[in-house]
């Protein structure tokens, strides 16, 4: 059973018994926008969640979410990140049979993707969703940082941010400033052997597909501890093995007067060997500090990094993040 408690203010609203669409969209035409006026007419309207993927990951990670919510009858998005999903690059070299060597140095279009390319694509999904309802935007791990770059650029189509233990960045600029702090030092990460690829390559690139027993271990323990290695396995064969480096590198700190309008709260995963509790309690501190009017509305689940294995347990806590705002 996952623990999962409120640590500062709560929310909450009845579950749903409509069966209503569950859509999953891709890129997005733009609208008008509105003000702070219209920003909180969105936020009266029922909710439709756009669900944004970690590093390595794509739209399939959400979808036993999508299916609960829409069976709770409410409409929710899975975005794949340019580069991801359909669009991700496979190299030649990490096919079976793998040539490790040719792994080092084969090129990847992913090196040329920005995390500006990551939040224009969420902007044009969230603009779309924003039609349809009030914008529950959330992201898991890694997706934390498109967050706060689209919250950033539209924080008037957004009815709420749910960050599920994902990067927030306020006072530490990017991603890796924050995996630098002492707090993030007994990140599971520093044992999961990446391919050491050139710098000019732009990717992170990370052999998923590997044999070796030590690296299978090191990815359990990383993303899914609580679970066996048969489950592992599946998710592992999920992951795409490269990632755009810029994105971990790019300034994403949440801007108070825009990113810090919008209410917000941190799914605190108490398991998590990726981010660390240590870590997520100082993102969260020091967003509140950015914004103290506006701080995180917290809930502490008992979960490691690749979140709850029962969708029914997201969908509850996706759910109460809706109706906090309302």
């Amino acid at each position: 059973m996952n623990e999962a408690k409120d640590t500062r203010s709560s929310g909450g609203r009845s579950r749903r018994g409509v069966l209503k669409a569950a859509v999953v969209v891709g890129t997005g035409a733009a609208v008008g926008g509105g003000g702070v006026a219209r920003a909180e007419e969105r936020r009266c309207r029922e909710p439709v969640f756009v669900c944004v993927h970690g590093a390595a990951g794509n739209s399939h990670a959400w979808t036993p979410v999508l299916a609960e919510l829409a069976l709770r009858g409410h409409k929710a998005v899975a975005v794949d990140l340019p580069g991801h999903g359909a669009g991700a690059y496979y190299p030649v070299a990490y096919q079976t049979p793998q040539d490790l060597e040719a792994l080092r140095s084969e090129p990847s279009p992913l090196g040329k993707v920005t995390l500006a390319d990551f939040a224009a694509h969420v902007v044009g999904v969230v603009r779309r969703a924003s039609r349809l309802g009030a914008v529950v935007l959330v992201g898991q791990s890694m997706g934390g940082a498109t967050l706060n770059a689209v919250a950033n650029q539209v924080p008037e189509l957004v009815s709420h941010l749910v960050y599920a233990s994902a990067f927030c960045p306020t006072r530490h600029a990017s991603v890796r400033e924050l995996m630098s702090t002492p707090e993030a030092s007994t990140s599971a990460l520093a044992r999961l052997d990446v391919v050491p690829t050139p710098p000019e390559l732009g990717v992170t690139r990370v052999n998923w597909r590997s044999g070796d027993p030590a690296f299978f271990a090191a990815a359990k323990e990383a993303l899914a501890a609580d679970r066996p290695d048969s489950a592992v396995r599946a998710l592992l064969a999920t992951l795409e093995p490269d990632e755009s480096a810029e994105a971990g590198t790019a300034d994403c700190r949440g801007i108070p007067e825009k990113w810090g309008r919008v209410p917000r709260t941190f799914l605190r995963f108490t398991r998590d060997r990726t981010v660390p509790l240590a870590l997520q309690d100082l993102m969260i501190r020091e967003a509140d500090a950015a914004t103290p009017g506006n701080r995180f509305r917290v809930r502490s689940l008992a979960a490691p990094h690749a979140g709850p294995r029962d969708p029914a347990v997201w969908a509850d806590e996706l759910e109460l993040a809706a109706g906090a705002c309302r």
